[in-house]
């Protein structure tokens, strides 16, 4: 590495600087081999796949990559609670319209028993909720959040 004009004159005129930059140099290139002969060492001692160090490092970079998981499986969660939300409010809204469309053209209405959709959704809704449920109430079951169940039963089961 060239040094510029400027920075010779610099060190000209604080040359305690000088030693501070040779010092850390020298640490520099000590911890460089110190860690190049502790890899050397752990080579030789252990498998490429039992490396300690590598292990550590796998083991890290996996911590960090799990807290980022949880944070989207919890923003999923929650875009599908109000994906869901939205879908039974949209589909009742709908309904509501369907049955004031009946009345003023005086024809029978529809009941939620004769709704194949409507019981539809509300099952598939139901069935999912139970699921997830009941995979919590293993865990703890006082829990009544159904989007932290299903995302405790997704890291558990992952």
């Amino acid at each position: 590495m060239a040094e510029t004009r400027k920075e010779r004159e610099w060190r000209r005129q604080h040359p305690a600087l000088d030693e501070v930059a040779n010092l850390l140099g020298k640490a520099n290139r000590g911890l460089c081999i110190v860690q190049h002969h502790l890899e050397k060492e752990f080579m030789q001692s252990y498998p490429d796949h039992a490396n300690p160090y590598k292990l550590v490092f796998r083991i890290k970079k996996i911590q960090e990559e799990l807290a980022s998981l949880k944070e989207l499986c919890r923003e999923l969660l929650a875009d599908k609670q109000e994906l869901i939300d939205s879908a039974r409010t949209t589909f009742l809204e709908q309904k509501t319209l369907l049955q004031r469309l009946l009345v003023s053209a005086g024809l029978p209405l529809i009941s939620d028993q004769d709704s194949l959709v409507f019981s539809n959704l509300n099952q598939i809704i139901d069935e999912w909720a139970a699921q997830v449920r009941s995979k919590a109430d293993a865990q703890d079951p006082l829990s009544v959040d159904i989007n932290q169940m299903l995302f405790s039963s997704l890291v558990q089961d992952g």
